[in-house]
């Protein structure tokens, strides 16, 4: 039976999902209409010295991140990736789906400047996809909600990796030697069994200043701090479900969507259809769109070929198919590390286009492809 945390983390990145397409759209439509110039300048209004979108990127995202954390651990000890067997088929569909829209990228971007976007259509958006999933309905079995779920899961986990790896610079080894301290710090505090949240926060709070300064992104130090909140076998009564719990609505509600505005307040000009043929636009919409089904159904049949894991009950190949090619919804990770991978206005807000139209045929493409194998 599906376990009521795992209900409710569905419903909350449901509702996010819808209001996250609706802030995207108005985002666009307010960029592009006589008061663009206007909202524009909103967003790079300077506070402490950071724009407005620096810190919902930096610093809102980090709980974010923080969520992501606490969701994949749950699922590690106590949901659906606890047991080997059930975890196995998702994980390798989850490798597949990172690695071979990658490595299409590549192909289209090698030995060229564009080549450090590589990261760019490896990620999947939860909550895109689950809003998607569900306007299908009851008629989605659960082991499908659950395989798109754990599936997305992991694949943030490889993005987080890929941040953490790929995409930090100019480190400072005072501050990581901090950050390093701080998250030791509060690995102790989980060994002591110290069941009160306040430590945690005020020490996460910190780790995320010190990461901040460090080279690698802030936003790593939400997952640091998710793994060391202790987690109880009775989640219910653990302070990180409590914390999750609490999460889910204001990151689905609020985080994410300024997250949209801010970033996809994006001046369409005139050349946006020459730009989408560019190899940069081309390898991020095919990474997306071609190679993100591609990969998992490819790794993951050839796992059950080779007997490694099996396919889920209740499910079929051409369930697993339709629900991958929603799996090609970047959206919030595809433009997260797309402000990491470059630092020139224009080829970001190229990038944003190409996920944008991306993520909209992956949308159209996976709904309708559910619908005629879930009427069958």
């Amino acid at each position: 039976m599906i376990s009521a945390i795992f209900k409710n983390f569905l419903k909350s990145e449901k509702t996010g999902g819808f209001i996250l397409i609706f802030c995207t759209v108005c985002s666009l439509i307010l960029a592009n209409s006589s008061w663009g110039n206007l909202y524009i300048h909103f967003w790079n209004l300077s506070f402490q010295q950071h724009t407005i979108t620096h810190w919902i990127n930096d610093g809102l995202m980090a709980i974010f991140f923080l969520l992501i954390g606490l969701e994949l651990k749950r699922e590690l000890f106590v949901g659906e990736l606890s047991n080997i067997k059930s975890a196995l088929f998702p994980i390798v569909s989850a490798i597949g789906g990172v690695a071979i829209p990658a490595l299409i990228f590549i192909s289209f971007n090698y030995q060229t400047t564009f080549q450090r976007g590589a990261g760019i259509p490896m990620a999947t958006d939860i909550a895109f996809a689950i809003g998607i999933l569900s306007l299908l309905g009851k008629s989605v079995p659960t082991s499908l909600k659950i395989y798109l779920t754990a599936l997305a899961v992991i694949d943030d986990l490889c993005a987080i990796l890929v941040i953490a790896f790929f995409y930090s610079n100019n480190i400072s080894t005072f501050y990581l030697t901090c950050s390093l301290t701080l998250f030791a710090a509060l690995c102790i505090l989980n060994k002591l069994k110290v069941n009160k949240l306040t430590p945690y926060i005020i020490g996460g709070i910190a780790l995320w200043y010190c990461m901040l300064h460090s080279g690698v992104h802030a936003t790593i130090s939400g997952i640091l701090l998710a793994f060391v909140i202790p987690l109880a076998e009775k989640t219910d009564n653990s302070i990180s479900y409590k914390l999750q719990h609490a999460l889910h609505y204001p990151v689905a509600i609020i985080i994410i969507p300024l997250f949209a505005l801010a970033n996809t307040c994006i001046t369409i000009n005139s050349n946006w259809k020459s730009d989408l043929t560019s190899m940069l636009s081309i390898g991020i919409i095919t990474g997306l769109v071609i190679g993100k089904p591609l990969g998992i159904l490819l790794f993951s049949r050839l796992s059950c070929i080779l007997g490694l894991c099996k396919l889920p009950n209740g499910l079929t190949w051409k369930q697993i198919g339709a629900v991958s090619i929603l799996a090609g919804i970047g959206f919030t990770m595809s433009i997260f590390i797309t402000i990491l991978a470059f630092d020139t206005n224009e080829i970001i807000e190229q990038c944003k286009i190409a996920i944008i139209v991306a993520s909209a045929i992956a949308s159209i493409i996976g709904l309708l492809a559910l619908k005629i194998q879930l009427n069958k």
